[in-house]
């Protein structure tokens, strides 16, 4: 079997990817309030709690950032904006279909909202160790 040539360890790509993904679970299950979680599903009204529990999400990405590479601060940005847009999506699409916790679909787009989360932790990682 050849080996992997990796920019990195692929020991500090595992730490990173772990970081983001505990940095997610954390935010997104421990430290979003009911205020950030309720209100950013509002019809009016959404854009406060969003942008709070965006920027916590941020604020994350911001650590993991500056310990690994300060440079790359500005990655931060980037997830407070796509955060933002996936989790506004997912509550627009929510809100047209109105699909009970009961039907599998309502499964679907959260684990959908929770799949692209994800995508944007692995894109971020990726331009921490190729930047």
């Amino acid at each position: 079997m050849q080996a992997l040539d990796t920019p990195v360890p692929l020991s500090t790509l595992a730490a990173l990817m772990v970081a983001m993904a505990a940095k997610h679970y954390v935010i997104d299950f421990v430290v979003q309030t009911d205020w950030m979680a309720r209100g950013k599903e509002r019809v009016a009204g959404w854009a406060a709690p969003l942008a709070v529990h965006a920027g916590t999400h941020s604020l994350g990405t911001l650590a993991i950032a500056l310990l690994y590479k300060p440079g790359l601060w500005w990655l931060a940005l980037v997830d407070f904006v796509v955060h933002g847009l996936v989790d506004r999506a997912k509550t627009l699409v929510a809100h047209r279909t109105r699909w009970p916790m009961t039907d599998p679909r309502f499964w679907w787009l959260m684990g959908f909202d929770q799949f692209l989360h994800q995508l944007t932790n692995i894109a971020l990682v990726v331009l921490l160790v190729l930047a």
